[in-house]
């Protein structure tokens, strides 16, 4: 294990900052901005609705909180309550703020602390969801019919008060053990209602295991984190959001849609191959989505193939429509119907925008100025943003996995071989339980074992200089 206090670890995570050009402190006007937005936010149109008893689920030490719900049973179905932050309501368009958002891009996540989209003030105080805090918010209200589909959608900006804030474990226990209030119990209800109808529609949902870094007692290390049911249920509300906004914006003629195009035949031909080489059946008649909802994610052999399945879902993008006319594609593949984020708008800059073209879509309005004259650009700064995320993320790992292995250079561990690269099948991707490490292999003059047991030898490990390399033992 390595810590904070461990130099090689921390010159590089510093180092990687400056590399990938990442944001240090907030500029002082940008600070001054926002903590005047704090005191004084736009709350003009807030409807009153602090009398529903909203809670929020996050992992336990965010503060951060761009989402809260209710949940309630109607005679024919049911209602979701889903409040967002109304991240708007603080950030002058054309400001600093708004300047430095949109140079950020989205809240970006390192193993010695978070690099925030907004300020402080703003994303862990006047403008979160947190609990006994009176906040502004764009809440959704989604009628449910008694299977699950949706009825009605309705949208207003509105003042609201959350009462509770949990986690994805708790939640899972209250639920597990019958200790869950009526809202908090609907969420198991309704979100298995909804991840049938993403089986209807032909959606699919990865339950795909999380290498994440783990911080206890001043010391970072690597655990494996396969999703609880929960995860998946507090997801399909998010899903559920994003597609009644994507409509809402189809409706209006004005929008920007998350979209993915569906997999080549190449794609999926190479997945196939994957399943035999890792004992899966997939009959030729049974579609891919059916095959990933039949998997378990606590057998190393089915997680190494969802893993695999993450290839079929790369070329998601944004991309903005105006005068009604939709791209092409529109569609969201893995969701399986018109998609937009919306639902995050204190770490992700977009959902600010498509939060205000719902909103004055629902309204019958034409959206502001300031939300169309910043359209055209958005799909490129999310592009540029998503990379940057995504970069943070993989190189981070990296640096943590070379730390914890960096005196064991020679040493053999027992792994699971989860990818082979086409061109060289003498090279790919390992799978080790303990330490939590998934890292590339190469350097036998064999072909891979996909799907198989075998032993590897540690052939470099240095945080800063290099990444974890492994040969076969």
């Amino acid at each position: 294990m390595t810590g904070p206090a461990d130099t090689p670890l921390r010159a590089a995570l510093s180092a990687l900052r400056t590399e990938l050009g990442i944001p240090a402190d907030f500029p002082a006007g940008v600070l001054a901005e926002a903590a005047d937005a704090a005191r004084k936010p736009a709350l003009s149109g807030h409807e009153d609705a602090t009398d529903l008893p909203f809670l929020t689920i996050d992992p336990p030490a965010s503060t951060d909180l761009d989402q809260a719900m209710h949940l309630e049973r109607r005679p024919q179905g049911y209602r979701v309550h889903y409040a967002i932050a109304d991240v708007a309501a603080f950030v002058r368009p054309g400001g600093a703020l708004d300047a430095e958002a949109h140079r950020r891009v989205n809240t970006l996540y390192f193993p010695d602390g978070r690099v925030p989209l907004h300020p402080a003030s703003l994303s862990e105080g006047a403008a979160s969801l947190l609990p006994g805090e009176t906040r502004p918010a764009v809440l959704w209200e989604i009628d449910l019919d008694a299977e699950g589909r949706t009825v009605s959608t309705r949208v207003r900006r509105a003042l609201v008060r959350s009462r509770a804030r949990l986690d994805y474990a708790g939640v899972q226990r209250q639920i597990d053990n019958g200790t869950a209030e009526t809202s908090l119990a609907l969420l198991k209800d309704i979100g298995t209602l909804r991840e049938k109808q993403e089986t209807v529609r032909g959606g699919i949902s990865l339950d795909v295991p999380e290498q994440e870094i783990i911080e206890r007692a001043g010391t970072y290390g690597l655990a494996y984190r396969a999703p609880l049911p929960a995860d998946g249920w507090n997801a399909q509300i998010s899903l559920l959001t994003g597609m009644a906004a994507a409509r809402l914006m189809k409706e209006s003629g004005t929008g920007i849609l998350r979209t993915l195009p569906v997999a080549p035949d190449g794609a999926v031909a190479r997945l196939r191959r994957s399943a035999e080489a890792l004992h899966i059946d997939w009959p030729h008649h049974v579609p891919y989505a059916q095959v990933v909802r039949s998997l378990d994610p606590r057998r190393t052999s089915h997680a190494a193939f969802l893993q695999e399945c993450t290839t079929l879902l790369r070329g998601a993008g944004y991309t903005v429509f105006e005068n009604g006319e939709l791209p092409t594609p529109a569609v969201h593949a893995a969701v399986a119907d018109l998609y937009t984020h919306c639902t995050a708008p204190l770490r992700r800059l977009v959902d600010r925008y498509a939060c205000e073209l719902c909103l004055a879509a629902a309204a019958d309005r034409e959206p502001p100025e300031w939300a169309l004259t910043a359209l055209p650009a958005l799909p490129k700064e999310m592009a540029e943003g998503t990379r940057r995320a995504n970069t943070v993320e993989r190189e981070c790992v990296d640096l943590v996995e070379a730390a914890l292995l960096k005196d064991r250079v020679g040493a053999v561990f027992e792994a699971y071989v989860v990818d082979v690269k086409e061109q060289d099948p003498t090279t790919g991707t390992v799978h080790i339980d303990d330490p939590a490490i998934v890292a590339r292999v190469e350097g036998g003059t064999a072909a891979l074992p996909l799907g198989r047991r075998l032993r590897v030898r540690l052939t470099q490990a240095d945080p800063g200089s290099s990444k974890v390399l492994f040969a076969p033992a």
